[in-house]
């Protein structure tokens, strides 16, 4: 007996929304979180979304100072603004807008980020991606992205899509990923238009509406998401959104399951408990 039923559907449908929610973090930035928040605090492999949004000073000025990672990596993508970052390897970078930093932090690094202007609009996102066992205490590194690298494209009338990572069409992302297998798109629409992205169907995946309405999965199973909201997929071989209110611009994010038990202590994330403590042990020895 064929059980039609038990298939899921080829269009991703949204599950679950979650609303961004208000937090600082660092030396009192003031930011949106996303993924991180009590009611989704992971989204394997993804530990957290920041967004931060101003064009008040006082939200940002204090920045990141000094702070330890282990464990995962972190991308952040600015959109407005700039954010100057350095490191105990003594390894520094201006991130301006449209660029990208993909941070693997392995088996530890201490670094700060520092906005870099007094004034205007800071605006930009930060993601971590967990990494398998085998890759947490690999060596760090950075790739650090200058607009001009990441290609945008226009994939129809009124769409423009960026490829941070992953793949649209035949044009690739500009960061060379990992186990995870991660996409990483901006997507900008237009009013009355629409854009559709193939992922494998075992894929983790969200969008993330960050201006306008967003209209994510196709016929009765189709939701609206409005800015600030974040939309968990379900399984299926293709995401399909559209703009019918107006102009928006969303976030389309997806990742491959690691399926690995996650141990998280502040900016360490192990699988154990024991390797937390080494973490800690290793950070206060200054040995990261």
């Amino acid at each position: 007996m064929n059980d039609t039923a038990s298939v899921a559907p080829r269009i991703r449908a949204v599950d679950r929304v979650y609303r961004a929610m208000p937090t600082s973090d660092g030396a009192g930035v003031r930011l949106n979180r996303v993924i991180g928040q009590p009611g989704l605090p992971d989204l394997d492999p993804f530990l957290l979304l920041d967004e931060f949004r101003s064009d008040q000073a006082v939200d940002y000025i204090a920045g990141f100072p000094d702070h330890p990672h282990r464990g995962f990596e972190t991308v952040t993508y600015m959109l407005a603004g700039r954010m100057r970052h350095g490191d105990n390897q003594g390894n520094v970078g201006l991130l301006g807008p449209g660029s990208v930093q993909w941070m693997t932090a392995g088996r530890g690094i201490v670094h700060s980020e520092m906005p870099e202007q007094e004034d205007g609009l800071l605006h930009g996102f930060q993601l971590w991606v967990n990494l398998p066992a085998r890759d947490k205490m690999t060596a760090p590194r950075y790739q650090d992205i200058d607009p001009a690298q990441i290609p945008t494209i226009d994939v129809g009338a009124g769409v423009r899509v960026t490829v941070i990572a992953g793949q649209v069409g035949n044009t690739r992302g500009a960061v060379d990923t990992g186990a995870t297998e991660p996409t990483y798109l901006d997507v900008q629409l237009a009013v009355g238009t629409g854009f559709a992205q193939a992922v494998p169907i075992g894929h983790s995946a969200f969008v993330y509406a960050y201006h306008g309405e967003v209209q994510v999965g196709d016929g009765p199973r189709a939701k609206t998401l409005t800015t600030g909201e974040l939309g968990v997929l379900s399984p299926g071989e293709e995401i399909r959104v559209a703009a019918s209110a107006g102009a928006a611009r969303l976030l389309i994010v997806a990742g491959k399951p690691l399926s690995e038990p996650v141990v998280r202590h502040g900016p360490f994330v192990m699988n154990t408990m024991t390797e937390i403590r080494q973490a800690v042990d290793d950070y206060r020895a200054g040995r990261l």
